[in-house]
Order: C-alpha cells, then sequence, then structure tokens
C-alpha cells in the first residue's frame, strides 16, 4: 500500500477527487484482506494489479516493473553480454514481453509489448513450473532459439527465429554502390556510434563525389536521439530545425543542427515501411519537412514519444510516456491510439511519416511462395557452391543452370506450369544468384544482387534520378 500511495501522491497538492479514488482503492484492499476466502499477497494484487491497470489507459508504452523486471531492464542497459533484449513478465506458466528493446534481437524479431511467448524451442510454457520457466529462460539466451508468439487480439500464432548478440553490434550494416556514384545505406538502429558510422560509411563510397544515397530505413525500431540528431545533421543545414519536443509537465524544446556541422550536399532518398519507427522516424521526417530528400516506401510505424523510467521505492520502477516528438513543420510523429488524444500537432493526425513516394515490397505468387517456404533456392545453391568451387563476381545464371535448377525442382515434386516458369523466371535469376553469392560471397555480396530486383530500392533510385533531372 505504500508503494501505491507513493506513486499517487508524487505531487505536491493532492486534488480532492483524487483522494477520494485513493480511499476507495485502500477500501477495496481492505475489504479483500478482511473477506477473502484465501489471504491476497499485497505484492501480487499491486504489482500485478493495481498499478498496472492504472497505467493501462494511459498507452501501451507506459508500464511498471517489479523490483525483478526493473533490475533486468537496468542490466540490459548495462550489460554487453549476449541476449535478446527484452524485459518480460514471468508469471507461472506465461511470459508477457513487456519491452523489446531498440536495435535487440527482439525487437528487430518482431517482439512488441503485448506479446505472449507460447512455448521456447517447442516447449510449451503453459506445463511448466515458476522454477523450470526461469531456467528455459536462462538457457535460451545463449543460443538461437524457436519461440511461438501469439499478439494481443489476434488468434494466430507467429513462429519467431531469435539469435542472441552482443549488444554493440554496427547499426550500419549494408554500405555499397547501386549504380556508379550512388551509394546505398542499410541502418539497422540508432545507437551510440550510428552518425560516426554512417559518415565513415558514405566517406568510403566517395563522400562529397558521390551523385546520390539511398538510406534504408526500413525495419529500423529507432533507438538513442542524439544518434538521431547527428544522423540528420549530416544532410541538413546549420541552424535548421530537427524535432521539437512537447509534453504536459516537460519544457518545450528545440533541436537544430550544430552551427559547426558539415553536411553533405548530394540528393538523397529515405526508404521506410510499416516498422520505421522512432528515431528513424525523426531523420525521415525532418529530411522530408525541409525537402532535403525524397521519402520511398510505405508509412511508417509513428512512434513519437519520449519515455522516461523512474525508479521507485521497494527496487521498482515505472516508465512513462511523458512528452511527444513533432517534425520542423509540427507534424506529430505519434500514431494515434484508440481511446487516446495526442497534444496539438498539425497535419498528425494520421502520425507516422507518410512517403512522398509510395512503393510496396514484391508481391509474390504461388510459385514463388512454394519456393521460398521449401528452401529450393538454399538446398539448389548449397549443392552448387559445393561442386563449383570459386564463385567469382562476374557469375551469372546461365540457361542450363536454369535447367539443371528446374530438374531439381521435379526431383523435389515441384513442378511448375510453362507459363508459371516464363513468368517468375527473372525472378528465379535473380533468387538463384542471390543465394550462390550469399554462400560463396558472403551475404553482403548477396544483398547487392537482391537489390536490383527490390521494388522499393529501386524506386527510391528512380526518385534521385527525378531529383537530380530537377534541379
Amino acid at each position: 500500500m505504500a508503494l501505491l500511495l507513493a506513486l499517487l501522491l508524487a505531487a505536491v497538492s493532492v486534488p480532492a477527487d483524487l483522494e477520494e479514488a485513493i480511499r476507495r482503492v485502500a477500501e477495496a484492499y481492505a475489504a479483500v484482506e478482511r473477506e477473502a476466502a484465501e489471504a491476497p499477497a499485497p505484492e501480487k494484487v499491486f504489482y500485478e494489479g493495481v498499478i498496472p491497470g492504472m497505467l493501462r489507459p494511459l498507452d501501451p508504452h507506459s508500464v511498471f516493473f517489479s523490483p525483478e523486471q526493473f533490475e533486468q531492464l537496468k542490466q540490459l542497459q548495462e550489460s554487453r553480454t549476449k541476449g535478446f533484449g527484452s524485459v518480460v513478465s514471468v508469471l507461472p506458466g506465461r511470459v508477457i514481453v513487456l519491452q523489446a528493446l531498440p536495435g535487440t534481437p527482439s525487437a528487430k524479431g518482431g517482439l512488441e509489448p503485448g506479446d505472449e511467448i507460447l512455448a521456447i524451442n517447442g516447449i510449451r510454457l503453459d506445463r511448466l513450473d515458476m522454477e523450470q520457466l526461469v531456467a528455459l529462460l536462462s538457457r535460451s539466451r545463449q543460443h538461437e532459439v524457436k519461440l511461438d508468439v501469439r499478439k494481443p487480439g489476434n488468434a494466430r500464432i507467429l513462429q519467431l527465429v531469435l539469435t542472441p548478440e552482443e549488444m554493440d553490434a554496427p547499426s550500419v550494416e549494408r554500405a555499397f554502390f547501386l549504380k556508379p556514384g550512388v551509394g546505398y545505406l542499410r541502418v539497422s538502429s540508432f545507437d551510440a556510434e550510428t552518425g560516426k558510422q554512417i559518415r565513415e560509411a558514405i566517406e568510403k563510397l566517395g563522400g562529397d563525389s558521390l551523385t546520390g544515397l539511398v538510406l534504408d530505413l526500413r525495419n529500423n525500431p529507432g533507438g538513442l536521439l542524439p544518434a538521431a540528431l547527428e544522423t540528420a545533421s549530416l544532410f541538413l543545414q546549420p541552424g535548421q530545425t530537427i524535432l521539437t519536443v512537447r509534453g504536459r509537465a516537460v519544457e518545450p524544446r528545440e533541436e537544430k543542427v550544430p552551427a559547426g556541422a558539415r553536411s553533405y550536399r548530394f540528393p538523397v532518398a529515405v526508404i521506410i515501411n510499416e516498422r520505421t519507427a522512432s528515431a528513424a522516424e525523426i531523420v525521415a521526417g525532418s529530411l522530408q519537412d525541409h525537402k532535403r530528400a525524397v521519402i520511398v516506401g510505405e508509412p511508417s510505424f509513428g512512434k513519437g514519444l519520449v519515455e522516461s523510467v523512474y525508479p521507485l521505492s521497494e527496487g521498482t520502477g515505472v516508465a512513462l510516456t511523458t512528452a511527444y516528438y513533432y517534425t520542423p513543420s509540427g507534424r506529430s510523429i505519434q500514431r494515434p491510439l484508440p481511446g487516446h488524444r495526442l497534444a496539438e500537432g498539425r497535419s498528425g493526425a494520421r502520425g507516422g511519416i507518410q512517403p512522398d513516394v509510395v512503393a510496396y515490397p514484391e508481391s509474390l505468387t504461388r510459385l514463388q511462395i512454394v519456393l521460398d517456404a521449401t528452401g529450393s533456392f538454399t538446398a539448389f545453391a548449397t549443392d552448387y557452391v559445393r561442386t563449383h568451387p570459386g564463385v567469382t563476381e562476374q557469375f551469372e545464371v546461365s540457361p542450363d543452370l536454369l535447367d539443371d535448377f528446374r530438374v531439381f525442382l521435379a526431383q523435389r515434386k515441384i513442378q511448375p506450369s510453362i507459363g508459371e516458369w516464363s513468368a517468375a523466371r527473372p525472378w528465379i535469376e535473380n533468387r538463384l544468384k542471390t543465394e550462390i553469392f550469399n554462400l560463396a560471397l558472403g551475404v553482403a555480396k548477396g544483398d547487392e544482387v537482391e537489390a536490383q530486383r527490390d521494388p522499393q530500392i529501386q524506386a527510391a533510385l528512380r526518385a534521385l534520378a527525378a531529383s537530380a533531372g530537377g534541379r
């Protein structure tokens, strides 16, 4: 009870209606303690019921941490050991995700607050007692795991595969040329070194001599605000506004490009999708508002909020949304939640970043889905690389190799019609080359091949050409 009162009475003066609400909570708890068939455990009542119930109407990102969960959060923020980067609530037979830290395997794998993990490596969690469950979670952090996950309000079970990582993995995953003079960077998160890594990658590609850059922020969940500010400053001019921060209990502030910033001038296209969030949206929104980049892809996720973590008594803590981010023109990045009203923000009804050029990922045919689902490309490429050592970057898929692949499929009882094969042939050629490069030359080279058929990357290239032609 003392913890609840401390949380609710944090203000110097308590309104009468709040005093009445607290009194009702105290009366209800007293009745339960006095009359219930089994004596309630105070920690269970407040840690799992009253306090989470108080936070639930605010937003999904405001959560309470029990002493064990808060200690886990601090260890994740400080430790560099292998792990998945998620904070979970462990209940008898149940594991609920409370937070997936930006840039970690959990976040990149698709885990979100509210998700329930039903099974780990085929072991159903509802059949384990608490001690067995904790032991399984501890062991799973050391190796790749297969998770069965159910998202809130969705009966469908998702299968996710997570591989533990060190928390200091480079956030610039790929850097190569899409065509002469046009660079490509894929940025997976915004960490302490991201701005520096982006500048280093650009310089390796040619720096100011580049004629254009495609900055791929798809599936980037965000991360550290300073990294987003540093990244935006690589392309904006000194003194330009990057974002503003406004909240009920915080002083409004603007973040601007530093006076001494050295920025690049070549044209930029930024690719986003529905999993582009937070710091990644800050970068995309600021470049869009200043007409410094063309935004290509799909509307972004819409997570533009400031989360502050406050330690409480008895080793507990609470994460609260304390403010919202707005683009330079005043658009709210945060996507409105059902039943919630954001602070005022011009053109912010939808939240997120809307692309200038809408482009969707590739839609697969039935044949393409079967070939991917059966692992046919990887299996064939494995055999090919084993029997044809010395594959170079000049390798191309020949008609004879396509015939061999078709025979290979027939042996696996996959026999597409002539029409299906003809329609999918360019895609099949690219996928074969991609998988062979992945195995023979590394996945970075495979990604370069895959970029040649990626509709969103190709749309970004066309947007760059159009913007250069308009200059």
